[in-house]
């Protein structure tokens, strides 16, 4: 076990190039199952839960040879069912994106409970009831699941998802990816994950439509698909997240690589609050040192709304503005996790229920210890100790890990004062 040791205070100043899209990678990674041929994917990003990916595919038997440090070729010909890590399986969320891929491939599968999350309560039954749909017979027996074909494709296949969900859209299209005839999915998540398994289905010779009203039509191939040739792109999160950490340490930043497509809500509100900054190209954005920031209110969506991996960011940045700002988290029950820890370190939030808080602000926090408690709340404590005063330490950065890259590296070269160091209580 490590912790982030953090001298709050430091206006950041410099430059930061984000690294590839965590949430991306997965699915990429789970459409190589979906061909016999070698496929070459670029811009990985060395984190946590890129690498138990490829861990579990490797266990199923790919081989997979690293290009650079960043660039993998990989070949599924020879995956087996019955070498399915389910160990690792149990500690991975991402693992739910196996399902679909293998099902297509094989027709039926036993699979461990996917690890869960500390965000709250995230169970498969969008992913359950989609492939009920498809005609399978899924049902749980003790830590596993169980899918079996009992009918053969219809001429018209019609899945229509529960809830807008990220990875549940994806397992259908992998599955499609494999079904000739047409499969319209309702309900689709269109955010920059699925955008980016759409252009690798297409690449591998599948026809998908993207029609009004969150509606995906795809038309799959008999057999297996091509391989393919991808660069993974950049990580909105990552890009918000040193966005809001330029601007929470009235810094001056650039950001390089950075992805702003799908960020055009968060930037909006950003600059409606009193944040400065330039867009000087598709991939770069400088923010300015802001004062006097202004937030109204915080309701993360489905895309294109906030994204809920930014609501913790904003948070720490509410704490930091003039007046109440309204939190709302609808979509997971333990996202405001985080706000407890704040209110240690100085802050003034109120809970109203697990989904909405109200943050008076502007509230000086003072450094402490504090628990990371999840990914995104991790994340936002870390921006909450770069502005706390004196010293802050934060345990459990494993969670960090997970998605930020050695990121106390690049924030050092900004000028925080951070490290990290081994926890000697453990």
């Amino acid at each position: 076990m490590e912790n982030f040791i953090i001298y709050g205070g430091k206006r950041l100043k410099g430059e930061v190039e984000i690294k590839g899209a965590k949430n991306a990678t997965f699915p990429v990674l789970a459409a190589t199952l979906l061909t016999k041929e070698t496929c070459l994917i670029d811009n990985l990003p060395i984190i946590e839960d890129a690498l138990k990916m490829l861990n579990i595919l490797k266990g199923m038997g790919a081989k997979i040879d690293w290009e650079g440090e960043r660039k993998i070729r990989i070949n599924c010909e020879n995956v087996d069912l019955d070498r399915i890590p389910f160990e690792l399986i149990n500690y991975f969320r991402g693992s739910v994106l196996i399902i679909g891929p293998l099902l297509a491939r094989f027709g039926r599968l036993k699979i461990s409970s996917p690890g869960g999350c500390l965000i709250g309560v995230r169970d498969i039954n969008t992913h359950l009831d989609a492939f009920s749909q498809l005609g399978f017979n899924c049902f749980k027996k003790g830590n596993f699941y169980y899918f079996e074909k009992k009918r053969k494709n219809k001429n018209l296949e019609e899945v229509i998802l529960n809830e807008f969900s990220v990875t549940a859209t994806e397992n259908v299209l992998l599955y499609s990816a494999l079904n000739p005839k047409k499969t319209i999915l309702k309900i689709a998540d269109q955010d920059y994950q699925v955008q980016e398994l759409i252009k690798v289905l297409k690449k591998m010779g599948v026809m998908i439509k993207e029609k009004a009203g969150h509606v995906l039509e795809i038309k799959g191939k008999k057999g297996f698909l091509n391989g393919f040739q991808h660069t993974i792109i950049s990580d909105p999160i990552e890009t918000g997240t040193f966005i809001i950490i330029a601007l929470a340490t009235k810094g001056e930043v650039l950001l390089k690589k950075a992805e702003l497509s799908f960020l055009t809500l968060f930037l909006k509100k950003l600059k409606d609050a009193g944040a400065k900054f330039k867009i000087l190209d598709s991939q770069t954005i400088k923010i300015f040192p802001s004062q006097d920031l202004k937030i109204e209110k915080i309701q993360s969506l489905p895309y294109p709304g906030l994204h809920s991996d930014l609501q913790p960011e904003l948070g720490v940045l509410a704490t930091q503005t003039k007046g109440i700002v309204l939190i709302h988290d609808p979509l997971f029950e333990g996202r405001l996790k985080y706000l407890e820890e704040l209110n240690k370190m100085g802050a003034n939030i109120i809970f109203c229920d697990p989904h909405r808080a109200i943050i008076y602000g502007p509230t000086s926090l003072k450094g402490i210890t504090i628990p990371s408690p999840d990914l995104r709340g991790g994340a936002a404590l870390v921006i909450a100790g770069l502005i706390a005063k004196g010293k802050t330490v934060i345990k459990n950065i494993y969670q960090i890990d997970r998605g930020y890259e050695k990121i106390e590296e690049r924030l050092k070269k900004l000028g925080a004062d951070i490290e990290r160091v081994e926890d000697k209580e453990e």
